[in-house]
């Protein structure tokens, strides 16, 4: 129970990699807020926690939503007295097309999610984590961006998770004289429901025709990473064993993205 007495904040927590790292968490002893905008899979996720003996609290909010986020917060703080763990890993791949076939709204929404909903879950959390004097926050990032940009028309997408890594770098040095760490994970490609939610369009023009070597995950004889792969090393990064860690990007995608 490494994890004991901790209170953590998971965005996008109904699902995929969220929803592994907050089960896990929660049997590593923290109480965990289950943030994600739908209620039905929230209240699955936080039930399966319960069950096995853990504490959560379902929040319901849209990360990139001030009002919704900062709400959110409060009531985490307010149910468990603090936060001490912050796992910004909502996000959508939203739209990949051609940059002269992506619509402005379409650049709009990926960005709000992904980049304002990471910039709002660590604004409203950071004066609870200050409060503590200590804290860990983990920003789950991508490949796609910081080691690979071979996903044809996913400019949107790729922006964002640059951006994510460049707030880790830069605010590892702001935060530290509070004691706060971040942190980012990128990981490859994962069995996760996000793929379904793409919307692919025209990517064919975009594309620069490439042969892969055989087996594209070197590690795996090709196959996807799981949503549990990454939960361990959110775990590592919330616990003390990470503690002389930040401002630093774990790759986990068994060696793809040294491939491309």
């Amino acid at each position: 129970m490494e994890l004991s007495g901790k209170v953590a904040l998971i965005t996008g927590g109904a699902s995929g990699i969220g929803r592994a790292s907050a089960l896990r968490l929660a049997r590593d002893g923290a109480m965990v807020g289950v943030l994600g905008h739908t209620g039905s899979e929230l209240d699955d996720t936080v039930l399966e926690i319960h069950a096995a003996g853990g504490k959560a609290l379902a929040l319901l909010a849209d990360v990139s939503d001030e009002n919704q986020m900062r709400e959110a917060a409060r009531a985490l703080a307010e149910h468990f007295g603090h936060i001490d763990i912050v796992v910004a890993n909502a996000g959508i791949n939203g739209v990949w097309a051609p940059i002269d076939d992506l619509k402005p709204e379409e650049w709009d929404r990926t960005i709000s999610v992904n980049l304002r909903g990471t910039y709002l879950t660590l604004h409203v959390c950071m004066p609870y984590l200050k409060a503590r004097g200590s804290g860990s926050i983990v920003v789950i990032s991508s490949i796609n961006g910081t080691r690979t940009f071979t996903t044809p028309g996913a400019t949107a997408y790729s922006a964002t998770k640059a951006a994510q890594l460049a707030m880790v770098q830069q605010l590892a040095l702001e935060l530290g004289k509070h004691h706060i760490r971040i942190n980012a994970i990128c990981p490859g490609a994962i069995t996760t429901e996000i793929s379904a939610n793409t919307t692919r369009r025209n990517q064919d023009e975009a594309a620069i025709p490439v042969v892969w070597p055989e087996g594209e995950i070197p590690l795996t004889d090709g196959k996807s990473g799981s949503a549990e792969d990454v939960a361990e090393a959110v775990l590592f990064l919330a616990s003390e064993r990470s503690r002389h860690i930040t401002g630093t990007p774990i790759w986990i995608d068994g060696g793809q993205s040294l491939l491309r």
